[in-house]
């Protein structure tokens, strides 16, 4: 009998992670691919060691769990000796399965950071303004000697608004626009970094190279807002550990020396310049000798926020575009066209004279001429880089990035191009894109027979991936703002493709950050812009706000994660009870409603479902969830109390909103239908005429709908789960009307803001709309799955919809517990065969589309039948590799 593999172990949502400071950590493990019966835990042993040779030797000094029966593998909690800071923690599991047979995994660890903002005894430094009398941006210097041999060396750093951490003239690690953005008044962050290994005997130096970010946002150019926390600043941290039992400290204070850096100009939203002319050779190394540019740092007053590691992932360089074609539309300017819209930084490779500036300005969009069209994108936005002259020179922006595909190039003559360009200027010998986002695991994919299903599926993808950074934002150019409706709209479409759980964690701090003291959750967080009378509704809607409950909500069943909602529930309690308090007999009177819906109008503020109706389906919706949020942290009274106001919330919605003599919703738009079909406020017996009224809608549009921003996930919910996934289908066809097929066929590389976006304009690069990913997975391909609070395991649900010309379909996911995955195809004369994994202790329940009384032919583990249900035969099963073959 084979034993269950135990596969990774995680801390908080990461595989050991470097710098933690939380005192309880929860611990996590999934298992590999089950190999025969044994394949659901049925206890566990964890121990924990503050050195791995004391775990090898079975003598963990920090916890020993003991044996516990249960099938939970995630969201464990540390319950040993209290945490040190600074501390590296060795933790291995053993795990028995169903039969008493046990697997031991192999170690894993975290590293705990400072834990508390008392143990910083560096300084914040850097320029203050009004000794330097301007505005130029700072590079810090220090130099100390290593005088032992060095077991572990770490620096715990921050930069605000963003850094640049050099070592003996190399960048320390791999990370860009660090720290993450947050409400600096409340949070800041700080970076470790293990630097064992670029340390060297005798004299290093270590280098600092400052930018603004969202932290001083000062304008010049184009910016969403002007606003400043403070002067750019650092504080760091190097700890150096000998051999011997020594240990040498470098902090920043006084002792360490600042010059302007090359960076003249730098903008989160308007560009960057930077000249090479500027620069000092060898400033990041020992052995420079500092001129009269240089000087004593200023210490400086510290930001308001908490220090607190970061723990969600970094941001990385994490793909690479280079040209696909160079065009000239004007003398003596050049458009290079990477073939993809995405946001980052152009890289380039070029020679010129000493002095000689070239001008990059980067766009979604050209202009009817051809050249850079940044009208949707916020404008202008430029990179101008100066040269110092002689050997090849490489330059990318430090602190700024934005969402383009093409790059407009002006004052240099790409390579090949000189005998067209005027003589003496620069040449390009190189520019390729460089797409930044968080360097965090895929983990899953989606591929069917369809071209247009699957480039619709890699649009988004792009859109997903340009707009994840330390927040999720809106858009990469225009507003980088961290709109919060995505986050639950979308989140099971982003969980689907990304391991995220890290960031939102990150995100959930975000929102508790910018919660009022009356409780309401503002539209974005962090709230870098407040909006006032008369734009309150863009500051105060359930949907948007709403999203610091059933974030935490979907965690738990997507990942089986109870940290954010132990963490965040009095704060989730009290913005339930905000809108309580200003809710009229149960309605919500304000808010966005239906965002971005399609009326005559044109997009933007809600035309055909009323403000009311949106925002109050979702305060029942939040009220249900937090139902369940209380249950399941054992906090029953509130769990009836939440149960009391979602019941009070749906009669006062049935009695306000549903018309009796019409049978529908308000005035019947697509989104007064599904999102309380989908929400669960419609009685039973109107569910089914409801739903025919929604597919009736659509159809008489030419299989279009007229949802917005909130109201379309609901209604491709209530499409699917009604079993009108062929409606969903149909809706992606139209390549003549807007929609997913509209900009398909119009050339988009990612989801734009509005449906015509290729040729209506707006931003190019948004996700908002892009909840067919979530169908694609779950219905079309077939595979779900939720978290079993009461077992501890995960429910697998496998349910493939046949629509269309789609001839198979597949999709693929790891779960906390391990790998699931579908493939569906479609045989000669009506059959389907259909191959399922379900990951080791977990439960599946698999629907093969088949006629009634028809036999089902299966392989592989036991698979109890269930019956026939609308068309399908249903098994629950248990872990393993299953397929059947069925007429359908």
């Amino acid at each position: 009998m084979a034993t269950m593999e135990i596969a990774t172990l995680r801390t908080e949502g990461t595989h050991c992670p470097l710098g933690l400071d939380i005192d309880r950590p929860k611990l996590s493990w999934s298992f590999g691919r089950p190999d025969g019966p044994g394949s659901s835990q049925s206890a566990f042993r964890i121990v924990v060691a503050t050195s791995e040779e004391r775990l090898k030797t079975g003598l963990p000094d920090a916890w020993d769990s003991g044996i516990v029966s249960t099938g939970a593998h995630t969201s464990v909690p540390y319950e040993g000796v209290a945490i040190l800071p600074r501390q590296r923690y060795y933790w291995n599991v053993t795990v028995w399965d169903e039969h008493g047979k046990p697997s031991t995994s192999g170690t894993a660890w975290w590293e705990t950071g400072m834990l508390a903002g008392d143990r910083w005894s560096g300084r914040w430094i850097g320029a203050s303004a009004v000794a330097s009398g301007e505005q130029r941006l700072v590079q810090l210097r220090r130099s100390f000697t290593v005088k032992g041999t060095v077991t572990r060396a770490r620096a715990y750093i921050s930069g605000l608004g963003h850094y640049k951490m050099r070592l003996n003239g190399a960048k320390v690690g791999q990370r860009e626009l660090e720290p993450g953005w947050t409400d600096y008044d409340k949070t800041v962050l700080y970076s470790v970094y293990d630097m064992t290994s670029q340390v060297r005997q005798g004299e290093n130096t270590v280098g600092v190279l400052l930018g603004n970010g969202f932290y001083h946002v000062a304008g010049g150019r184009y910016t969403k807002f002007k606003d400043s926390f403070g002067e750019p600043k650092c504080l760091a941290e190097m700890i150096i550990d000998y051999d011997d039992g020594t240990r040498d400290t470098i902090v920043t204070d006084r002792s360490w020396s600042m010059s302007e850096s090359p960076l003249t100009f730098s903008c989160i939203y308007g560009g960057e310049d930077y000249d090479a002319g500027l620069e000092q050779e060898g400033w990041d190394e020992p052995g420079f000798e500092e001129n009269e540019r240089w000087r004593r740092a200023c210490e400086l007053q510290p930001p308001q926020g908490k220090l607190s590691a970061q723990l969600a992932p970094p941001l990385a360089v994490t793909q690479r575009f280079s040209a696909s074609s160079v065009s000239m539309p004007r003398e003596g300017v050049y458009i290079y066209d990477l073939g993809q819209n995405f946001s980052g930084w152009p890289f380039i490779r070029i020679s010129g004279p000493k002095g000689a500036r070239v001008k990059l300005t980067p766009a979604e969009l050209l202009t009817d001429e051809g050249m850079a069209n940044q009208k949707y994108s916020g404008s202008p936005y430029e990179l101008n880089y100066v040269l110092k002259g002689g050997n090849m020179e490489e330059w990318h922006p430090r602190f700024t990035y934005y969402g383009f595909r093409y790059v407009q190039v002006e004052g240099a003559v790409p390579y090949g191009y000189e005998s067209e360009g005027e003589a003496g200027l620069p040449v390009l010998h190189g520019l390729e894109g460089q797409m930044i986002c968080p360097d965090t695991p895929v983990c899953g994919g989606f591929l069917c027979s369809d071209p247009m299903l699957n480039q619709i599926h890699e649009i988004i993808d792009r859109a997903i991936l340009s707009n994840m950074k330390s927040i999720f934002t809106d858009c990469p150019h225009r507003e980088k703002l961290g709109w919060l409706e995505q986050l639950h709209l979308m989140g099971p479409s982003i969980m689907f493709n990304f391991d995220i759980e890290a960031l939102l964690d990150k995100i959930m701090r975000d929102m508790a950050d910018a919660q009022l003291p009356n409780g309401m959750v503002p539209t974005t967080a962090p709230e870098y812009v407040v909006f006032k009378e008369p734009w309150h509704m863009f500051r105060d809607a359930a949907a948007w706000g709403g999203s610091y409950i059933l974030v935490a909500w979907e965690m738990l069943q997507r990942y089986g994660s109870t940290g954010s909602m132990e963490r965040h529930y009095e704060g989730m309690r009290r913005y339930i009870d905000y809108l309580t308090g200003t809710a009229d007999g149960f309605i919500l009177r304000a808010g966005l409603g239906d965002w971005y819906d399609i009326g005559p109008k044109g997009p933007g503020f809600a035309q055909n479902t009323p403000v009311e109706l949106a925002e109050t389906a979702i305060y029942f919706g939040l009220a249900s969830a937090m139902r369940q949020i209380a249950a399941v942290l054992g906090k029953e009274e509130d769990a009836s109390a939440y149960a009391l106001l979602a019941e009070s919330i749906k009669k006062a919605f049935n009695a306000a909103f549903y018309d009796s003599t019409t049978a529908q919703y308000a005035e019947g738009s697509d989104a007064a239908i599904a999102i309380p079909l989908a929400i669960g406020l419609v009685p039973e017996e109107q569910r089914g005429a409801l739903l025919n009224r929604l597919v009736r809608n659509i159809s008489e549009r030419g299989w279009l709908t007229n949802a917005g921003d909130v109201g379309h996930r609901y209604v491709l919910l209530t499409l699917a789960r009604g079993g009108r996934s062929d409606v969903i289908y149909r809706m992606t066809r139209n390549r003549d009307t807007p929609g997913y097929g509209y900009q398909i066929a119009h050339g988009a590389t990612t989801l734009t803001e509005a449906w015509d976006g290729p040729t209506v304009g707006k931003s190019q690069n948004h996700f908002m709309l892009g909840h067919l990913e979530e169908w694609m997975y779950s219905s079309l391909a077939g595979l779900d799955y939720r978290y079993q609070p009461g077992t501890g395991r995960f429910l697998v649900k496998v349910k493939p919809a046949v629509v269309g010309d789609v001839a198979w379909a597949e999709a693929w996911q790891e779960l906390r517990p391990g790998r699931a995955s579908v493939r569906w195809e479609l045989g000669p004369v009506r059959t389907i065969e259909v191959k399922v994994e379900i990951p080791a202790n977990s439960e599946g329940r698999i629907y093969i589309p088949a006629v009634a009384d028809a036999e089902v032919r299966k392989s592989g583990p036991d698979a109890e039948y269930l019956g026939y249900e609308d068309s399908y035969a249903v098994y629950r099963t248990g872990p393993g590799q299953y397929f059947f073959t069925a007429a359908y």
